[in-house]
């Protein structure tokens, strides 16, 4: 099974809360799952994680909420390329913003992207229009979503 990274960025708790639920899930099927605090790129890479996922809202105008900003400025100006890494994401935004839906998790999956980083899956992205309960549809998603990444570290 694999180590897995839980990144959350909340404003308000529900990614938190989601994030959460995320994790109780994948430690169900086996996996060493924690939520992460780590603040830098040394952090971060010093847990040796098999996999990060992030689960993040977004705020303002698609921007990172300021828990998780500081590390993806440091991921980001460190550069460390990752291609062993494989990551997932689960974006929570608001359809009514337009263009910016989403743009905390889209952000953070370019940038993974950028760092050589392989992601497991299509990003989720999560509505607030239409669920007022983010993690019932970040559950099924992650069910699917760890189940590939198994096969994607066998094959590794």
């Amino acid at each position: 099974m694999a180590r897995i990274s839980v990144l959350v960025g909340s404003v308000y708790g529900g990614a938190e809360f989601t994030a959460e639920q995320v994790c109780q899930a994948l430690q169900v099927q086996g996996h060493q799952a924690a939520i992460s605090d780590a603040q830098s790129a040394e952090q971060l890479l010093a847990e040796g994680s098999d996999a990060w996922l992030v689960v993040t809202s977004t705020t303002g105008s698609g921007d990172l909420p300021d828990n998780l900003l500081p590390l993806f400025l440091s991921l980001k100006d460190q550069f460390p390329l990752m291609p062993k890494l494989r990551y997932g994401v689960i974006a929570l935004g608001d359809s009514s913003y337009g263009d910016t839906f989403c743009g905390a998790g889209r952000q953070f999956d370019e940038l993974l992207a950028e760092l050589t980083a392989v992601r497991i899956g299509e990003r989720l992205q999560i509505d607030a229009c239409e669920t007022m309960e983010p993690e019932q549809v970040a559950l099924p998603w992650v069910e699917s979503w760890q189940r590939q990444l198994c096969e994607a570290l066998v094959e590794a």
